[in-house]
């Protein structure tokens, strides 16, 4: 396109009706989203690496510190040489091209929207962080070290990669209008269905369903949750990539939905069970966070409270179907909580995205789609493909990551502790 330009009072005086503006930066948009890049990564580290670190045994609380920073690392380079690119790149309705690999082209000055391109790129990159980092939970305590490297390396890649292409880089869910706003489908649906499938593969810890395995240190569990739940804002909020009405409207329906989320659980459980515990809390309240992700840039506070009521006891029957029905160890409930919850959250943002629910109405629907029937289909697709996509590429990657260097520790080290096997560290030292 050509760009017309004009000099001195001429400029002022043709400007704008005559001429579409350029693009150009905002510094509040500008500001908002460096403040949401810095939320979203403290949401793995520290916050996912406490929260995990406290739900594990005491021999195993380093391996999963020491697993969500290293996929901080990998993660993080992976996207500079190729993730971003094949991601955001144009390419084609199902992956991007190296056109921007090593950020060719990208400068200072280059602009994503009225954003700098840098600082795009570096949000969308706590986001490939964390969604990793999240399926960690599943095989807690038994994974070795370096098959958590090389398949949390090839799933970014072959995985999240194209599924952020499908839905956040013009692919072809984005161009049916499926709404994800900040990650239903791409984060929590990829990460629940993948920790779903490790589980499986990997069969249970050594003594799941014969022995306690309780947290070791819920003070370390619900401040990571503290954190995660501020994070969340970043998360959600900076998805609206300004400053605006919009990223008001995400952090406080996400809010709701936390708060929804974590007391909803504590009711279930304290009818349940007699007491509500913390480690319920915490749960309802990151089931909460996932469920209003992908519906948080499209639905009203009304829609929140429902969705964050429905992801408390959905997740909370979820959790106990799978280990106590199904009996599979998914060690940190990472396909019950964040797995189901994207699911529902994404099919409920074909719901309350609709205008004519009163107190419960959103924003209205995707362009082009005129009904709520319409918007769930879409949602539906996006729900189905993900699943498909991701459990089948995760089962063929774990497959081969065993055949290459194992994928499961011994006996021996299980039992003796991944800290001290794997790492030749302690993460107490008991006098």
């Amino acid at each position: 396109m050509k760009h017309w330009r004009l000099a001195g009072p001429l400029a002022l005086l043709f400007a704008g009706p005559l001429q579409a503006a350029e693009p150009a930066l905002s510094p509040a948009n500008t500001a908002w989203i460096l403040t949401s890049t810095a939320l979203v990564l403290l949401m793995t580290l520290p916050g996912l690496a406490l929260f995990y670190g406290g739900l594990v045994r005491s021999k195993n609380v380093l391996s999963i510190l020491m697993q969500c920073f290293s996929i901080a690392g990998i993660s993080s380079l992976l996207w500079l040489i190729a993730g971003y690119s094949l991601a955001f790149g144009e390419g084609n309705a199902f992956i991007g091209d190296l056109s921007k690999a090593m950020l060719a082209g990208v400068d200072r000055d280059s602009l994503s929207g009225s954003i700098p391109e840098s600082l795009f790129m570096v949000f969308q990159m706590t986001f490939a962080i964390i969604t990793p980092a999240l399926i960690v939970g599943a095989f807690a305590e038994r994974m070795k070290f370096s098959a958590m490297l090389l398949f949390s390396a090839l799933w970014l890649m072959l995985v999240y990669v194209p599924v952020a292409h499908w839905v956040w880089g013009g692919g072809w869910l984005a161009q049916m209008g499926l709404y994800d706003f900040a990650g239903g489908t791409v984060v929590h649906i990829t990460a629940g269905v993948a920790a779903l499938v490790a589980a499986l593969v990997l069969g249970p810890r050594r003594g799941f369903q014969t022995s306690a395995m309780m947290p070791h240190n819920m003070t370390m569990t619900v401040t990571g949750a503290g954190m995660l739940w501020v994070g969340w804002f970043g998360f959600n909020g900076g998805s609206a990539l300004a400053a605006d009405g919009n990223a008001a409207m995400a952090l406080l329906v996400t809010h709701i939905s936390a708060a929804a989320g974590a007391l909803t659980w504590s009711a279930i459980e304290w009818n349940r069970f007699g007491k509500p515990s913390a480690l319920g809390a915490v749960t309802g309240m990151v089931a909460g966070l996932g469920t209003i992700t992908p519906a948080s840039g499209f639905v009203g506070p009304g829609g929140a409270l429902i969705i964050g009521l429905l992801a408390g006891g959905i997740c909370f029957s979820a959790t106990l179907y799978l280990k106590r029905v199904l009996k599979i160890d998914d060690s940190l409930d990472v396909f019950p909580v964040h797995g189901v919850g994207g699911i529902l959250g994404t099919l409920l943002a074909g719901v309350f995205a609709s205008t004519q629910l009163g107190l419960f109405s959103g924003y209205g629907f995707a362009e082009g789609i005129d009904s709520m029937g319409g918007q769930l289909w879409v949602q539906f697709i996006g729900v189905i493909s993900t699943v498909a996509f991701t459990a089948l590429v995760t089962w063929g990657l774990l497959k081969l990551v065993d055949a290459l260097v194992g994928l499961r520790c011994s006996d021996e080290d299980e039992v003796q502790g991944l800290d001290i096997a794997l790492h030749e560290e302690r993460g107490y030292d008991i006098l």
